[in-house]
């Protein structure tokens, strides 16, 4: 089976992150980000009333997901996260490029960041 690499448009690491202002986050008292996020629509309501589901979620990201949320400021692009990733984190830099962009894919996907216009 031959290994499959994900192919990145080149000005893909040129894009600016920020996080989403409609995802209100804050630092926990351990130093990680959380995301609140709101659970509306009638599903979330159904839930919310009959199993006490909670009207807000607090996702934590852990020390990887942190560091990376922190260096979105506004100026660092792809690739200057990339870099700088790697150097917080040494032992995975091989892999880092791949983590990065699927992890910003996930955050852009769950509509927590945005590009910066």
């Amino acid at each position: 089976m031959k290994n499959k690499k994900k192919r990145i448009a080149p000005n893909y690491m040129d894009k600016v992150f920020v996080p989403s202002p409609q995802r209100p986050w804050r630092q926990g008292e351990d130093g990680s980000v959380v995301i609140d996020v709101e659970n509306k629509g009638p599903h979330h309501r159904i839930a919310q009333k009959f199993w006490h589901k909670p009207k807000v979620s607090h996702i934590s990201l852990d020390a990887y997901g942190t560091a990376l949320w922190n260096l979105m400021d506004g100026r660092n692009t792809v690739y200057d996260i990339v870099v700088e990733m790697k150097r917080q984190f040494p032992g995975e830099e091989d892999r880092m490029l791949d983590r990065v962009v699927t992890f910003l894919g996930i955050l852009q996907n769950n509509r927590f960041i945005i590009v910066k216009k």
